[in-house]
């Protein structure tokens, strides 16, 4: 398998498969493909589905494969950004937001990954669900706006604005702490609460998360009129 990541701020990533392999993604993701993929719907059992209707992801997934020589498959992003295609391997698993996930090769697996704090749930702005992926393969996962990692030591904390995180290994645990004093809460303009990451591993944040990206676009149109 062999792959292309083009386009910006809206990307695409094009998959030339070879005849016989197969590419994995939710359904409706795929952009184009070339006339010898074969296609092949799957909801993966009652409980994939119940874990796929909580982290936001469509009920079934699609197979396509390459029949009678190579092909080729493209996925695009749904919102301006980066595709990233992050190596998955045994033991090493990977905690993203929810709605991340593009497409994988087939030897990759996505559950359900509980935030284990309330607070963290509550006011980090990732949600008490959030996606964790693991397996053996490649993953291609969308990220708003640019992408940025960072790799922390054991220990190490991190403090990202909520809804900055993107993914994570899951080695690294969420918190969240207040920005400090009733001033600083009223007037700094960063909310209550801030998000904080400790290592070890890395993490990946994102500069425009989508409910950012909406409330630039509302705000204009609001003050318009």
């Amino acid at each position: 398998m062999k792959y292309e990541i083009k386009g910006t701020p809206l990307p695409v990533v094009e998959i030339a498969l070879d005849s016989g392999e197969s590419i994995k993604c939710q359904g409706g993701a795929m952009s184009w493909m070339s006339g010898n993929m074969q296609m092949e719907t799957s909801g993966g059992g009652l409980g994939k589905i119940f874990t796929k209707a909580i982290t936001g992801e469509a009920l079934f997934h699609n197979i396509y494969t390459a029949r009678g020589g190579e092909g080729y498959i493209a996925f695009a992003a749904s919102l301006p950004g980066q595709i990233l295609a992050v190596p998955v391997t045994p033991g090493n698993d990977i905690i993203c937001q929810k709605s991340s996930y593009l497409a994988s090769t087939p030897g990759v697996e996505i559950s359900v990954s509980f935030q284990k704090k309330l607070g963290a749930g509550f006011f980090g702005g990732e949600g008490f669900i959030m996606q964790r992926i693991r397996g053996d393969g490649l993953v291609f996962l969308e990220i708003d706006g640019m992408a940025e990692t960072k790799q922390l030591a054991a220990g190490e904390r991190l403090i990202v604005d909520t809804g900055i995180l993107a993914l994570m290994d899951a080695t690294c645990s969420i918190d969240i702490e207040t920005v400090g004093s009733v001033k600083n809460a009223i007037f700094g303009g960063e909310g209550l609460f801030n998000t904080v990451i400790t290592g070890p591993g890395n993490v990946t944040l994102q500069t425009m998360p989508a409910s950012r990206l909406a409330s630039s676009i509302v705000s204009p149109a609001m003050k318009s009129r």
